[in-house]
């Protein structure tokens, strides 16, 4: 697990979360980045999988996605 690629990852998502016009509105940001945990497999991480307890729209899952391959690769 690293750690900095973890940090990495959740300031993406703090970014996302700030540049949206309605997740403040429906969820936490706390719990937003929380939806994305990092699971790892054989020491490589895992892509996120879009969360079911939480509706995301196209362009921000897209955005996450995006998130994660800036940090991880």
């Amino acid at each position: 697990m690293d750690h900095f690629k973890q940090g990495q990852f959740e300031a993406k998502l703090a970014e996302i979360y700030q540049k949206s016009s309605w997740l403040k509105y429906e969820i936490a940001l706390t719990d937003f980045i929380n939806l994305f945990p990092v699971h790892y497999r054989n020491g490589k991480p895992l892509k996120p999988e879009r969360p079911a307890e939480f509706e995301l729209d196209r362009e921000t899952f897209l955005a996450v996605m995006v998130a994660f391959r800036f940090s991880f690769n």
